[in-house]
């Protein structure tokens, strides 16, 4: 395995969250702080003060032998999508990414339109969390209800990938059954669920039970923060390893994607402990590797060769 892409990272203009908590505000070194007074360290200092430039996300790849990353965005971070289109046509050899809206707004077409025709995003990522998400400030939403199928329609109609991030297992957002309901309905839409569902220490089984619910051949994982979940479990990351033997048996190593949910990860664990834990885990042959940290996720956001995100000029 000589190359990495990291299917799951983020730049921060600069910090403009908004969450179950309000708003969410960079206050220096890398700290952020809500609405209710709580405050805990967002960004690693050495990677900014207030937001993470592509240049910072940059200097860390090189430095872990991470050829090309894929930016994603959401509420936690704010939504970034001029600054990510920035940097996608700045460095269209190192990134690729997905827009993301809220489309309970009211001139959400006009969003989509600048977002899709005009920024040339090929792309959406849908955060859907009661935490950071869209259901941390919405009323709980149907994931193959009226306002979701109004999303994917978009979607299939536009050629657009879909990532989902439907949160944490036992919460309102954590909608399995809905999810797989879409994916059957759009088979036309290839979609990309984030966080491997994000299982808990205690969700070994849960896992393997939803996992078999979606598996499809439009349907990828990306593995961003499966070590992290564990807390306060350490590196080697025994429970996260226990997930991935259950995702290999269930979908397949070929329909997983390697990333790290840099940079608030790595203020938990350095970048070589997020790699490693999978490469020596014992759980995938030389070959699978290569499809998880490069092939799946150079051919699904890359192209195989080149940039698919945002088109170029």
């Amino acid at each position: 395995m000589d190359k990495i892409i990291d299917a799951h990272a983020h730049i921060v203009r600069y910090i403009s969250g908004f969450t179950s908590r309000g708003e969410l505000h960079g206050v220096g070194g890398g700290r952020a702080r809500y609405a209710d007074g709580s405050e805990f360290q967002m960004i690693p200092p050495e990677m900014g003060e207030y937001g993470v430039t592509p240049e910072a996300l940059i200097k860390v790849m090189d430095e872990n032998n991470v050829e090309k990353a894929v930016l994603l965005q959401g509420q936690f971070f704010g939504f970034q999508n001029e600054y990510t289109a920035e940097a996608i046509k700045k460095y269209p050899r190192r990134f690729t990414g997905a827009a993301s809206y809220d489309p309970f707004c009211n001139k959400a077409e006009e969003v989509k339109h600048r977002l899709f025709k005009e920024l040339g995003f090929n792309a959406v990522k849908f955060e859907m969390s009661n935490g950071s998400g869209l259901m941390a400030y919405h009323p709980p939403i149907d994931l193959n209800g009226e306002v979701m199928n109004g999303c994917y329609r978009h979607a299939a109609d536009n050629g657009l990938t879909v990532i989902m991030d439907i949160g944490r297992p036992r919460n309102c957002c954590w909608q399995v059954d809905a999810l797989a309901s879409a994916v059957k309905n759009y088979r036309d839409i290839t979609f990309v669920i984030c966080h491997l569902l994000a299982p808990q220490r205690t969700d070994v089984a849960l896992l393997g039970e939803a996992l078999e619910k979606l598996v499809s051949p439009n349907v990828y994982f990306d593995l961003a923060s499966l070590a992290s979940n564990q807390q306060p479990e350490k590196y080697p990351y025994p429970t996260a390893v226990e997930h991935l033997n259950t995702a290999k048996r269930v979908v397949g190593a070929d329909r997983l994607m390697f990333g790290t949910d840099m940079p608030s990860n790595l203020c938990r664990d350095t970048y070589a402990h997020l790699t490693d834990y999978i490469k020596l885990s014992g759980v995938f042959t030389e070959s699978e590797l290569d499809d998880i940290f490069y092939n799946t996720a150079d051919a699904l956001y890359f192209g195989g060769s080149g940039n698919r995100g945002v088109k170029a000029n």
